[in-house]
């Protein structure tokens, strides 16, 4: 069971000005993939990056998470500083994941590739951060979901065997 931790980072969200929706969203999308997950945090945070990465090292290294799933905050918009709060605390980062994202919801949404969506590790916890607009959210949690058990899997230091390719279709 993945244990995951769920963050809204939006200035109105934070100040009650508007209603959480990404992190439904996120839930919503994890629990319909088939991963199996326990939702073991719900926050959101303004979009502060110092708060962001305060609040990452303290999920990461309490060990009761192993997936982080931020909403909002990838934008190019000037406060947009999720990604910018990840990098301060990874130990690592994953691009095939962020790449995958934003290659399977481009193909629908070309402003898709505006997001700076990040995939990242501090130590065995693996962090997400995600597009604030729940659609965006839902559909870049969908396009890695399948690979989230093996990814956290081999942050563990476990050797577990590679998932089953696709066919090749044609």
């Amino acid at each position: 069971m993945i244990r995951v931790s769920i963050v809204t980072v939006s200035d109105g969200v934070a100040a009650g000005e508007r209603v959480d929706q990404g992190g439904p969203a996120c839930e919503a999308a994890l629990r319909d993939s088939g991963v199996a997950c326990a939702v073991v945090s719900r926050e959101t945070l303004p979009d502060d990056r110092a708060r962001i990465a305060a609040l990452l090292r303290e999920r990461a290294d309490g060990g009761d998470t192993d997936l982080i799933v931020l909403t909002g905050g990838t934008g190019v918009a000037p406060r947009d500083r999720t990604p910018e709060a990840v990098r301060d605390v990874a130990s690592l980062e994953v691009p095939g994941l962020a790449e995958k994202m934003r290659a399977d919801t481009g193909r629908d949404l070309p402003a898709a590739y505006l997001s700076r969506q990040v995939a990242a590790a501090r130590g065995a916890t693996l962090i997400l951060a995600l597009p604030g607009s729940p659609r965006g959210a839902s559909d870049c949690l969908r396009a890695v979901a399948g690979l989230l058990p093996h990814a956290l899997s081999l942050l563990r230091g476990e050797k577990p065997d590679h998932p089953v390719p696709r066919p090749v279709e044609g």
